[in-house]
């Protein structure tokens, strides 16, 4: 079901990618299209009905802690080749929207929010495409550099493989991985298990992006991906949703 006309919101709808964890008992994790005031959207093939009650943590691994809101099911969109199913979820107690008002507004005291430090916050995307790479490169600079709504510290970098990303993680510090999951010499499974088997990478979040099915979703998951996406993906709205959740303090 799609909305309708009278799906008009008072508030905007925002891009953003948080993760969504489910604590009424389902065994999934999904992730968020976009959040309002009101409400949000989440990419999930989960089966949910009109009127289905939910409970849901959002977070971003490394930034955000868990921040939980209950809602209903408004509306579902069913997968296209553009674009994943996924459910509207309305939220309807205040305290709930004051909750989504705090990270929209990316402002003040956040109780759940984690400071970032000073020196910077710096994103490893992993992609062997030259031609995805160069695509994405110019407006990610601008979003780092402050062109686009207003300067954070973010920088962003880019690796061919898992071995080259291997290498640079190693030499440097980053605070959050990207990575495509299907690539020569070493692909983002293998990329992924090492990161986990060492110590001094362990803890550093890890963004799985893939075109594989649920198959290549549930290896991702038991090696240790924070957040899935399915292809294709914005990832000038990745980057949006770090320099908002930057401004949390």
């Amino acid at each position: 079901m799609n909305p309708g006309p009278e799906d008009k919101r008072q508030h905007p709808r925002v891009p953003a990618v948080l993760r969504v964890d489910y604590t009424d008992g389902r065994q999934a994790r999904d992730v968020t299209e976009n959040l309002s005031h009101e409400g949000l959207f989440v990419q999930t093939e989960q089966v949910f009905r009109l009127g289905d009650e939910v409970r849901l943590a959002l977070s971003f691994p490394g930034l955000l802690d868990p921040v939980e809101v209950s809602g209903t099911v408004a509306w579902t969109r069913p997968a296209r080749a553009d674009q994943p199913a996924g459910v509207g979820v309305r939220v309807e107690r205040e305290q709930d929207r004051r909750k989504l008002g705090d990270i929209l507004s990316a402002a003040g005291a956040d109780s759940h929010a984690s400071h970032v430090e000073h020196e910077g916050y710096r994103v490893l995307i992993v992609e062997d495409n030259p031609h995805i790479i160069e695509m994405y490169s110019y407006v990610l600079k601008k979003l780092a550099s402050g062109e686009l709504h207003g300067k954070v510290p973010l920088e962003v970098h880019f690796a061919p493989d898992g071995h080259h990303a291997l290498q640079m993680l190693r030499e440097d510090r980053f605070n959050l991985v990207m990575t495509d999951l299907y690539m020569p010499v070493m692909d983002g499974f293998a990329l992924v298990e090492r990161m986990r088997e060492e110590e001094a990478l362990r803890a550093i979040p890890i963004i799985a992006i893939s075109a594989g099915g649920k198959e290549a979703q549930d290896r991702a998951m038991q090696l240790g991906v924070d957040i899935y996406l399915r292809k294709p993906v914005r990832f000038v709205e990745v980057l949006e949703t770090v320099k908002q959740l930057l401004r949390i303090k």
